[in-house]
């Protein structure tokens, strides 16, 4: 018998030669139809992998993540569907197998604009069980405030409520979200694929300067925009992104690392007594950790819980468990706590440990890049006011305008937010209210609806304390008033008349063109305070549709529903 020598064969030496006993003795029928076994045996069912990605997101950050998702498990052979939840219909849920949502938490524990109506449905007695839906939650958020990645624990909590199975725990993420952001991708392809698990970065820069390595800017100009005599300090900031490769659009952020006030830092060394050139961190001095690297101006919840698990002090342990406990956190920072409790920690490293990095302020970006190319430009209006007998100071918007000189440099980044942009058609007329320093992107949108020639109709509604001194950006407004490039402006400056005049007021005013407006197709954006102004303003907006539109509220709540399902009522509210 001929003796055959394994090489590259996958079967050892005794398969080789049964298998060729086996042929040589087989009818080529009996070859064929053996072949047909062996091609459907190795086969098998094959299950198809797809995906459905949903978010929801207010500033950009949850969008940006899905689409970075989506690209990298398409990379891995798993089909994707990437949307935002305002276009996905509810009712394909029981149409799904698997299902990802990456959600924000917007302002005190509410979904973002774009993910309501999925939320109210996912919540309601009209959401069907979904037994066979396997899904996971990657939910965004900030832990100063309370309600922490609330939208993302409510749509991982009702999921589970309705009979789906998780593919992989939910990951909450803080500022800093690129981290878990990765490990929960890993832990979601390894369950989805099937595939031995792998570390994953997903999120790749597609530039070289994104949040995790800001790009240092030069700064070219700082001016106070405010008048002598005003209440006021709004500063008008100029960046360089000159050598960047950072690029944005109309309606985008900047965001902005701040360092700390120099002057809290010294009073807080004096309070915790170690020497301020002890090294924490692997390699900076407390000092400089203090400054540049810790957040010290903030007291959260979770924060007082791990201070009280060094100090374990009754006082605290009794606070913790208050519904005062909000009021008492808020205005107090590191300083105050030191003083009232004492240090915690053996040490400084001990001290610091606790303590999480200084997040970066996003900022509305004032400019447009084509028309101010390898610039940008922000309006900061500076924070200070007085609380527990002492005065406290907006960390970033003052250290932009006590500390930021032109040369100094300040590390950036941009932040893209779809939900805020110019309509892709240039002849769509627009309407922009924004009060106070929400005048910031509506100064972009006309920069580049100048720059392209644009000839739709736009409307801007401006308001603030005083006409004399905070006017913000007065000349540039009349110039695009005088050229065409602004249609129209209301002005309101609260504090110019006995009454306090706002801009809602002036909307109401103008209710009949306003209405108008809308029907022809304007797109309605709205920037500035989230607290007052932008309830009153869409308070305002509902009675003028009501009114002109001669609607009962229910009509008329539905009017605006759908300014929002066609990306005409816009917001960026802070």
């Amino acid at each position: 018998m001929l003796q055959l020598k394994v090489t590259n064969s996958p079967f050892n030496q005794e398969q080789v030669e049964l298998l060729h006993s086996l042929l040589t003795s087989l009818s080529d029928t009996q070859k064929i139809w053996l072949s047909g076994y062996l091609a459907a045996s190795a086969e098998g069912p094959v299950a198809k992998k797809e995906v459905t990605i949903l978010y929801g997101s207010q500033t950009g950050n949850s969008q940006g993540l899905a689409k970075k998702a989506g690209k990298f498990l398409e990379e891995n052979g798993i089909e994707v569907t990437v949307s935002s939840m305002s276009e996905f219909k509810p009712t394909n849920l029981k149409k799904i197998q698997n299902l990802l949502l990456i959600v924000s938490t917007h302002g005190e524990g509410v979904p973002p604009d774009n993910a309501l109506t999925f939320h109210e449905f996912l919540h309601s007695k009209r959401a069907p069980k979904l037994e066979d839906l396997h899904y996971s939650v990657l939910a965004l958020g900030d832990s100063s405030y309370e309600f922490f990645c609330q939208t993302g624990k409510e749509f991982d909590a009702r999921l589970e409520e309705l009979g789906a199975t998780r593919l992989y725990k939910r990951i909450d993420c803080d500022l800093d979200y690129e981290g878990p952001a990765g490990e929960w991708l890993e832990g979601v392809l390894g369950s989805v694929a099937e595939t031995q698990k792998r570390h994953v970065s997903i999120v790749k820069p597609e530039i070289s300067y994104t949040r995790t390595n800001p790009f240092h800017a030069e700064v070219l100009e700082n001016i106070n925009l405010n008048g002598r005599g005003s209440n006021k300090e709004t500063r008008h900031l100029e960046l360089s992104l000159e050598g960047s490769g950072l690029t944005f659009k109309p309606g985008d952020s900047l965001g902005v690392f701040p360092e700390n006030d120099p002057a809290l830092v010294k009073l807080l060394l004096e309070e915790l007594k170690w020497d301020p050139n002890e090294i924490v961190q692997g390699d900076v001095s407390l000092q400089e950790a203090l400054l540049t690297y810790f957040e010290i101006t903030v007291v959260t919840k979770p924060l007082l819980e791990k201070i009280n698990q060094f100090l374990k002090n009754e006082k605290i342990s009794e606070l913790l468990g208050e519904k005062s406990l909000k009021s008492y956190l808020e205005g107090r920072d590191l300083l105050d706590i030191v003083r009232e409790y004492g240090r915690w920690g053996d040490t400084a490293q001990e001290f610091v440990s606790i303590l999480r990095k200084i997040p970066a302020r996003l900022y509305s970006i004032a400019s447009s890049q084509a028309a101010n190319p390898d610039e940008v430009h922000l309006t900061i209006g500076a924070v200070r006011y007085q609380a527990h007998e002492r005065e406290r100071k907006g960390v970033c918007s003052t250290f932009c305008a006590e500390r930021l000189q032109p040369g100094d440099k300040v590390r950036v980044f941009t932040q893209p937010n779809e939900n805020f942009k110019l309509p892709m058609n240039p002849d769509t007329p627009i309407i922009m209210v924004g009060p106070g320093t929400g005048v910031a992107p509506f100064r972009a949108f006309m920069q580049e609806r100048e720059e392209i020639g644009a000839k739709g109709k736009s409307w801007l509604f401006l308001g603030d304390q005083h006409f004399v001194t905070d006017f913000l950006y007065q000349t540039e407004w009349q110039k695009w008033l005088q050229e065409g490039v602004l249609t129209k402006m209301n002005v309101a400056f609260s504090r110019d008349s006995a009454e306090k005049v706002y801009v809602q007021q002036r909307m109401l005013e103008e209710s009949k063109e306003l209405f108008k407006w809308l029907q022809e197709g304007a797109v309605f954006y709205l920037c500035g305070d989230k607290k007052e102004m932008a309830r009153a303003v869409q308070e305002t907006l509902l009675t003028i549709i009501e009114i002109e539109g001669g609607m009962k509220r229910e009509q008329a709540e539905a009017y605006l529903a759908d300014l929002k399902k066609q990306n005409r009522y816009q917001r960026d509210v802070y």
